[in-house]
């Protein structure tokens, strides 16, 4: 009783941020997950993610540099304004870089990337190898960059922080039809004028500064994360861009919130990592969840489609059977034979058993005492209609598309289950026809 009495006035104190540190920590985390999740999206849908592994990688030299300055000049070594200057300089030098390579050569952005992650990452452990045997100076404490000290946060940081976050919403709102076209398709925003490299450079400047304060809280190699978990999560829940930086925004503010919290309150879990678990976690509900691209809408939206299909595919065979089968219209609805039905797709016997068991399901057909079928009268005007569509489609494809008549009708049938109302009746105006018993182009001369 006495230790969930003590669980649970910890638990109060994390969630209230009664304690002063606790507040600083929860707060400035939930402030740089924000802000990385919304310039993050930026990069997700620029195909740049791996950029800001590369930009946070670069830092490092620029840490081990300025360390070395100052305590050459005489000052405090551990000066953290100092330090991140340091880091910004190097961090915004590998991003030229990176721009470099790729506008003056042939190589893509992963090479160029690749190279300079590499080559700055081992100068960096190289640097900081030199200065650890700098004569009266500890370089101690300079290794908490690279996985991050989220404990260590003093009000600085939380001032410096809420500017980066407050800049950085600025400029993307006020840039933003500049961003999503650089996003989108740079080409056509270079022919239209656009200062591409300028608003390459100005994005990844951005991105810089997030990384750069975003080192004191999860360090150099977990900030990438940062900058593309919320962001990828995002992606899950909508097609909207709009939504889509708000809700980057929002996941990332609810890692930083989580992680930094279960760290107050597991003091022997690092926050760095725990907040990275933190994004992974709401990652995986989204891409499992998620309506716009999640796994298990796509999956009952892929059945509800094939589902679709079968129907659509059972009805335009019974109506092109009962077509087949008499000279005169309106044609009379008549029962069919199942093997009839089953030779004319070449249906499996179970395959078709569970086509009609829907089509009953849904009111289109009617079983007969003879064991023939019968269409419905709400699954007659159906058919009619699905195969009066079909037909316009392939009416279309034979006159715009150069598609022969015998072999229009498999491309059309890849299509047209997602024609709608709208689709079909610029069709039926693209066509300027009215013939509503529309016959089958096939047996048309062409």
């Amino acid at each position: 009783m006495w230790v969930a009495s003590i669980v649970f006035d910890n638990l109060l104190e994390t969630l209230l941020l009664s304690s002063y540190n606790t507040r600083l920590v929860v707060l400035g985390t939930t402030l740089l997950g924000t802000a990385a999740g919304l310039i993050g999206s930026f990069l997700l849908l620029r195909k740049q993610s791996l950029l800001g592994d590369a930009l946070s990688h670069a830092t490092l030299p620029g840490i081990g540099i300025a360390f070395a300055v100052m305590t050459s000049l005489g000052f405090s070594g551990r000066n953290l304004p100092g330090l991140l200057a340091g880091a910004t300089i190097t961090g915004l030098l590998g991003v030229i870089l990176v721009l470099a390579i790729r506008n003056t050569t042939r190589l893509k952005d992963d090479a160029a990337m690749g190279i300079v992650l590499s080559v700055f990452f081992g100068l960096g452990v190289a640097i900081l190898g030199i200065v650890n045997k700098l004569p009266n100076q500890s370089a101690a404490g300079l290794e908490s960059f690279i996985y991050g000290k989220t404990a260590s946060m003093v009000f600085a940081d939380f001032l410096l922080i809420s500017a980066t976050l407050i800049i950085t919403t600025i400029v993307c709102l006020f840039i933003l039809k500049e961003l999503t076209l650089l996003c989108f398709d740079d080409s056509f925003a270079s022919t239209q004028g656009f200062p591409v490299i300028i608003l390459d450079i100005l994005l990844m400047g951005l991105v810089t500064a997030v990384t750069v304060v975003g080192l004191q809280a999860v360090g150099l190699i977990l900030i990438i994360a940062f900058l593309i978990i919320p962001a990828t999560a995002a992606r899950f829940w909508t097609h909207d861009l709009r939504k889509m930086l708000w809700l980057a925004a929002l996941i990332g503010g609810i890692s930083g919130w989580l992680g930094s919290s279960l760290s107050a309150l597991l003091p022997d879990l690092p926050s760095g990592a725990i907040i990275v678990i933190a994004a992974a976690s709401i990652f995986i509900v989204s891409m499992l969840l998620g309506p716009a691209r999640g796994v298990l809408p796509r999956y009952q939206r892929h059945r509800t489609l094939k589902k679709k299909m079968g129907r659509q595919h059972l009805l335009r065979s019974t109506y092109e059977i009962l077509e087949n089968t008499q000279d005169t219209h309106p044609l009379r609805n008549l029962p069919i034979p199942i093997d009839k039905l089953r030779a004319h797709r070449y249906w499996s016997k179970g395959e078709l058993k569970k086509l009609l068991r829907q089509a009953r399901a849904e009111d289109h057909v009617e079983r007969q005492p003879s064991g023939a079928i019968r269409l419905s009268e709400s699954g007659f005007g159906e058919a009619s209609r699905i195969t009066r569509n079909h037909r316009l489609w392939e009416l279309y494809l034979i006159k715009h598309a150069d598609i022969a008549p015998s072999h229009v009708d498999r491309d059309a049938d890849m299509v047209e289950h997602l024609l709608g109302a709208e689709m079909v009746h610029q069709l039926e105006a693209e066509l300027e026809t009215e013939d509503h018993t529309l016959a089958s182009p096939h047996l048309i001369e062409t």
